[in-house]
């Protein structure tokens, strides 16, 4: 706040502090006397009294009242005074104000003119930078060219040498060339003469050749046949059986009177291929279906195949094959097999090679050589002779589902009954069957119709 105006405030207060004030309250009360007995006596010297204290206190408050003008006429006086002053001091503001205006305009021309300077001053500092900068560029080009015409000089300086070396060089070549010529010439002579004996040499070498072919097929073929006409010992064939078999499990659900019928078979069988298709064989007897009983509609089949320790595969698919409706045929892909690992057999193509065959229960508890005999009646049969017991060997007895092997390691069929052995030559279906959900496939229909080419054989053949 301007001290003018303070000053002028406070005055202002003092004032109106003055004139409100009422001085007769604030003179202070007198002692009071004790009240004198009025007498009859001294009555008029009361009334003198009053009258004189009355007296004195109008003198009091005229006094008083003058002292109060003259201090009013005082702080009017000074009131105006400082109006006087309050009024110069205003104008001497307004004054300082518009010099300040212009002291500020010049302040900001100054800067002006300095910020112009400076950055003239900072515009010449980088032109001498950029001046010194270039001429130190100048100065290195400078270098450089000289230091590339020193190097180009002793370039110049070793050309010549090179070129008074190469001129040697030139003439001893000429020379070595004539010396190459001639022993060029020499050495094509000598490869004319070895390029006739070489022709000599490859003539003799092509008759040596097709001779050794020519030998080598025909061992190839006197091996072929020596090993097509040697019988395998039966151990062997049944050691191969053992090493070789795929464990194959069956599985089939259906409905029944009370819950549900669940039956399960598990077979061991070898693998067997005609040259196109791999397949497992079995017998009928190995899977939870029979011939002999109506055909039922079966909710699920399942057909997996298991090698330890923990190998597991589904197969798609079975058939009962149209040569015997007995053997069923399960087909298997390369990578089943590939993943099983079993030796795979082949289909024989002379099964009368030999006159006898070994047989190897499904089981694998035994096996033997038994002889065998065509029947004319029925040509995809052979009757197995199992009369002849001392060439079995293992405690069983020769029954349907057995293996019949070749003396050559290759499968010749599947024994269908006890007697006769169905000769398995191909895998053609007389009715197929895919696994996993059969409700709506018709599965009985199916088993009867397997039945019923099963009963439609020769009694011998049942």
């Amino acid at each position: 706040m301007n001290r003018t105006l303070l000053l002028i405030l406070c005055d202002f207060l003092l004032l109106n502090l003055l004139a409100l004030t009422r001085w007769e309250q604030a003179e202070p009360a007198r002692p009071s006397q004790p009240p004198v007995p009025q007498l009859a006596a001294n009555a008029r010297s009361a009334d003198q009294d009053l009258l004189t204290a009355m007296r004195r206190s109008l003198v009091d408050e005229r006094s008083l009242r003058e002292q109060t003008a003259a201090e009013l006429s005082s702080a009017s006086a000074a009131l105006a005074t400082r109006e006087r002053e309050l009024t110069t001091a205003e104008a001497e503001r307004t004054r300082l104000g518009s010099s300040l205006a212009q002291t500020q305009q010049a302040a900001a021309a100054l800067t002006q003119r300095v910020t112009a300077a400076v950055q003239e001053a900072t515009l010449t500092k980088e032109q001498v930078a950029r001046l010194q900068k270039e001429l130190e560029e100048k100065r290195a080009e400078a270098d450089r060219q000289l230091q590339a015409l020193a190097t180009l000089e002793q370039q110049q300086t070793e050309a010549r040498a090179r070129i008074e070396n190469l001129s040697v060089a030139v003439r001893v070549a000429e020379q070595e060339k004539v010396l190459l010529k001639e022993t060029a010439d020499t050495f094509k002579q000598q490869a004319q003469a070895e390029r006739v004996e070489r022709e000599k040499v490859q003539a003799t070498t092509s008759q040596l050749a097709a001779g050794v072919g020519q030998l080598a097929e025909k061992s190839g073929e006197l091996t072929r046949e020596i090993r097509d006409n040697r019988p395998i010992n039966a151990n062997v064939l049944y050691s191969d059986f053992l090493a070789n078999r795929v464990n194959t499990t069956f599985t089939a659900i259906r409905p029944g009177l009370i819950g549900s019928i669940n039956r399960t078979k598990a077979a061991q069988t070898v693998l067997v291929t005609d040259g196109v298709q791999i397949h497992a064989l079995l017998h009928v007897a190995d899977s939870p279906f029979s011939l002999i009983e109506q055909g039922f509609d079966w909710d699920k089949i399942t057909v997996e195949f298991t090698r330890p320790p923990a190998y597991r595969s589904a197969a798609g698919s079975f058939s009962f094959l149209s040569l015997d409706p007995r053997v069923i045929a399960v087909p298997v892909t390369a990578a089943q097999a590939a993943a099983l690992g079993p030796k795979v057999y082949q289909t024989t193509l002379d099964p009368v090679k030999f006159p006898d065959v070994v047989l190897i229960s499904s089981s694998g508890k035994g096996y033997g050589e038994v002889s065998f005999k065509l029947d004319a009646t029925q040509p995809g049969y052979v009757r197995v002779d199992n009369r002849i017991v001392k060439r079995l060997f293992g405690d069983y007895d020769p029954t349907r589902g057995d293996l019949v092997l070749s003396k050559t390691g290759e499968l010749l069929g599947v024994m269908v009954t006890n007697d006769y052995c169905a000769l398995v030559s191909n895998f053609l279906p007389a009715r197929s069957v895919r696994t996993g959900d059969v409700s709506t496939a018709g599965v009985g229909a199916v088993l009867n119709d397997i039945g019923a080419r099963y009963r439609a054989l020769p009694f011998r053949l049942q």
